[in-house]
């Protein structure tokens, strides 16, 4: 058994960056992982492009704390003046593809996971998961291997947060809506105009205001981002079909954002998923606390993550910063990995030791 040197898994990010690994098709990645797991001494398993572990000295009567971080990325936008599978080092900055979003988390949760691997009488097990299929919030990814983990107690999700900690996450839901007319000659004073009734419900989603606000992530945010209607200039259009955005937060479940939404429209509302749920923690939590020890700012996060898809409370954290992530150049500092690894082994100590 071995731990991992911060050189090694910066060499690990450049070879992971080097490697296409858009989401679905993180195979290669995946080997790469286990194949490093496996030279320190790890038992890893695998599913699909989902590679995971636990410690060595794993005691099924201890709570279980994951370290989950994914492996796949966006494919590079038009603005990339680089290439952006080749992992430049320059100075202190480490260019490519996924190098922030989320390979500098992931790498330092790996260091983390062998630094106390091996370690005997920890308070905590550890289980490790490289995940894929994150960006898409795909079904062959955490999802996937979720049953076959050990019963998880609380999840450390890694993605760039400045290494402060996320205690609550936005959850989303996309609705598609159709509002229903009656077709009819637009000269005539005949037919229902679907545009119209859609116009309606369109106003509502655009100024309804849910009455409870979350702490640490605010207003629910409802966005009509799509709209579809007509087939000539003469025809007054039957339908009009348009799809509603909603950043949902940690005060709602879907069930009652969807249920509010369906007793102030006509239109018919069909949610595409309700698996991307909000998540938050009290600030009193054991693993919150001692976060707070060392100096973590915590705060609540706009974006969703594999956090949306873990049943069970966690925390988002990790070096990088989210504003650089599916940027043109996407980079992150070898300090923030190294500030990362720090303060995760910092973190745990406090809580597995």
């Amino acid at each position: 058994m071995s731990s991992a040197s911060n050189d090694s898994v910066i060499k690990l990010l450049q070879q992971l960056i080097a490697i296409p690994s858009f989401s679905r098709e993180e195979s290669n990645t995946a080997d790469v992982l286990a194949t490093f797991l496996s030279q320190h001494g790890v038992n890893v398993r695998r599913m699909k492009n989902n590679v995971w572990a636990t410690n060595v000295n794993f005691d099924p009567s201890k709570p279980t704390l994951l370290l989950n971080s994914h492996h796949d990325t966006v494919k590079p936008n038009e603005g990339y003046t680089r290439n952006p599978f080749l992992p430049s080092l320059e100075d202190d900055k480490l260019y490519g593809l996924g190098s922030n979003d989320a390979g500098g988390a992931l790498v330092s949760l790996i260091a983390t996971f062998l630094f106390f691997n091996a370690k005997p009488s920890l308070k905590w097990n550890l289980v490790l998961v490289a995940s894929a299929e994150e960006e898409i919030s795909g079904t062959q990814g955490i999802e996937l291997v979720w049953s076959d983990l050990p019963k998880i107690d609380f999840a450390i999700v890694g993605e760039p947060t400045l290494t402060n900690i996320a205690i609550a996450e936005k959850g989303l839901l996309v609705l598609d809506c159709i509002s229903a007319g009656k077709a009819g000659h637009a000269a005539r004073e005949e037919g229902v105009n679907a545009i119209y009734k859609a116009i309606k419900d369109i106003e509502w989603f655009r100024t309804f205001r849910f009455p409870k606000i979350s702490p640490t992530l605010g207003e629910i945010k409802m966005s009509v981002t799509l709209i579809n209607a007509g087939q000539a200039h003469n025809q007054v259009p039957a339908e009009c079909k348009f799809t509603v955005d909603v950043r949902v937060t940690d005060v709602y479940s879907l069930e009652e954002v969807l249920d509010i939404v369906k007793q102030n429209v006509s239109c018919v509302v069909t949610p595409r998923s309700m698996r991307l749920r909000p998540s938050g923690i009290d600030a009193s939590h054991a693993i919150i606390v001692a976060g707070k020890k060392i100096g973590k700012t915590l705060y609540g996060s706009p974006t969703t993550s594999d956090q949306a898809l873990i049943p069970v409370p966690s925390l988002k954290m990790g070096p990088g910063d989210s504003a650089r992530s599916h940027m043109a150049d996407e980079y992150i500092f070898i300090k923030e990995i190294e500030e990362g690894i720090n303060s995760y082994i910092s973190l745990l100590e406090q809580i597995i030791l």
